[in-house]
């Protein structure tokens, strides 16, 4: 549809130079070919709105149905130029003009109450002010420039309301674009914008003697028409693709809309004023003055916001520090630095919430302790020790579920608390941990070693908490070791081989 758009209005353009100097011809042509592009336009506003929800998709039925109206006064149009030849003006008719300006307004109150994203209250104050800087700027240049003292003369309501219409369409749209909560994405914006952009081209590109247009003006004021066609098209292509076509985006923490508008205000202030006489010298020097001034205080201003945005910077890293510090503090916390398992705290916080609410017989521990550990420090040194402790947290966790949670509660004693397991189970993972542990482990200087271990067993009970849990855990892995007999279990309060 894009293509056959683009190829629509170079056919157009041809058209206008194929047919230079007969003007009623070109204004034939010039209104046949916009009802296309209008119905276009109204169609994937209409199916753009469908794909939108809340405050967007009444945004999109307001620009579907100014579509509408834009393809009913356009055709009207066509019908009255064919019939009624000589007029060789592009400003429609009555019927044209009604339709064009029931919509333009649809369009412009679909931007007003477009609702803002949330804000704080000094944030609010900053886009109205930002906004308000726009809109005097622009009243600043329609007084200037597109205010004609005839008009003014002859029809001053006419021309205030008509220059009303411009800025009121023009604070809208810097609204949208300064709130960062646009109801469409800035790919299909941009269309919109250069169309705005060429229809004041369009104004400006015509001669001032009274004559037929030239065919470059005539493809000039056509243009938007499909500039504005193709801007929901881009939409539902976008959406499609990317999440955040529809919805709120992050807004810049400043917008240069502003000093644009500064520039602008004083270039128009320059190039309306008075030239040959010689008591303008004070007004110029006053107006250099005043830019100079302007000039500084944007610097400073743009200086401002760039050492703003490097302290943000640095404060993001800064907060990034913390943020890992604080990780590192709670590893520390809650985690053996050996091993990586869970401390003794961390086991016991997590055997108390595991109890809360467990029906009896649903939550299990065991107690392991290495068999002649002394031994190893004492003849093989503290690192090769410290080997075979890592060595036997690496068989815990590998001989655990993924939901229960391995732990060294100190020297060479370690605790596995086992969820939603019954005694029969836990046996089976006492005995799965043994198996793991016959295995030798390597160490960096010296054979591999293996590891002896005496494993208590203990599940939970009616009316058992946490003290009461470790004991029966704690006194059945005593009496392995005693016994020399590998697991205990704990059954209704006694204890078992």
């Amino acid at each position: 549809m894009l293509a056959v758009a683009s190829a629509w209005t170079l056919l157009v353009a041809v058209l206008f130079f194929v047919l230079h100097g007969n003007p009623d011809a070109q204004v034939n042509v010039f209104w046949a070919f916009q009802p296309p592009l209008d119905a276009m336009f109204a169609f994937y506003s209409w199916r753009v709105s469908r794909m939108a929800t809340g405050p967007i998709r009444r945004f999109w039925r307001m620009l579907m149905i100014a579509g509408c109206l834009f393809t009913a006064g356009d055709t009207t149009q066509t019908v009255m130029s064919i019939l009624e030849p000589g007029q060789w003006s592009t400003a429609g008719g009555s019927i044209q003009s009604a339709c064009f300006a029931v919509g333009l307004g649809l369009i412009v109150v679909a931007m007003l109450i477009h609702p803002h994203s949330g804000r704080s209250g000094r944030d609010r104050i900053a886009f109205w002010l930002d906004s308000a800087t726009v809109l005097v700027g622009g009243a600043v240049v329609a007084w200037c420039f597109a205010i004609n003292p005839a008009d003014m003369r002859a029809n001053p309501v006419g021309a205030l309301f008509g220059a009303g219409v411009v800025l009121t369409s023009a604070f809208a749209a810097v609204k949208m674009m300064l709130s960062g909560n646009a109801p469409m994405h800035r790919n299909a914006a941009l269309t919109m914008i250069f169309a705005a952009i060429m229809n004041a081209v369009g104004i400006f590109a015509a001669p001032g003697d009274g004559t037929s247009l030239p065919a470059y003006v005539y493809a000039i004021r056509f243009l938007p028409s499909l500039l504005i066609a193709v801007g929901p098209r881009v939409q539902e292509i976008t959406a499609r693709f990317d999440e955040t076509a529809f919805g709120a985006r992050r807004r810049k923490p400043y917008s240069l809309l502003p000093y644009g508008s500064i520039f602008v205000v004083f270039v128009a202030l320059i190039l309306v004023l008075p030239e040959g006489h010689d008591e303008d010298a004070r007004l110029w020097g006053a107006v250099g003055g005043l830019g100079i001034i302007v000039a500084m205080v944007v610097a400073r201003q743009l200086l401002a916001f760039h050492d703003n945005k490097r302290l943000i910077e640095r404060l993001d890293h800064t907060l990034t520090e913390l943020r890992e510090h604080e990780v590192r503090l709670r590893r520390q916390a809650l985690f053996d630095d050996l091993t990586g398992l869970a401390n003794r705290t961390h086991f016991r916080e997590e055997v108390s919430l595991a109890l809360v609410d467990a029906e009896p017989g649903t939550v299990s521990l065991l107690l392991v302790d290495l068999d002649g550990f002394k031994s190893v420090n004492d003849t093989l040194g503290h690192a090769a020790g410290d080997a075979l402790l890592a060595g036997v947290a690496d068989k815990l966790r590998a001989s655990v579920r993924t939901g229960d949670l391995p732990a060294r509660l100190g020297g060479d004693e370690f605790g596995v608390l086992l969820r939603d397991c019954d005694a029969v189970d836990a046996d089976r993972t006492a005995q799965r941990i043994l198996q793991a542990l016959t295995t030798p482990i390597p160490l960096d200087d010296g054979p591999p070693i293996r590891a002896g271990a005496s494993i208590g067993v203990a599940s939970s009970e009616a009316g058992d908490d946490i003290r009461t849990l470790l004991h029966a855990a704690d006194t059945a892995m005593y009496a392995a070791k005693h016994e020399g007999k590998g697991t205990w279990m704990r059954y209704d309060h006694s204890m078992a081989s």
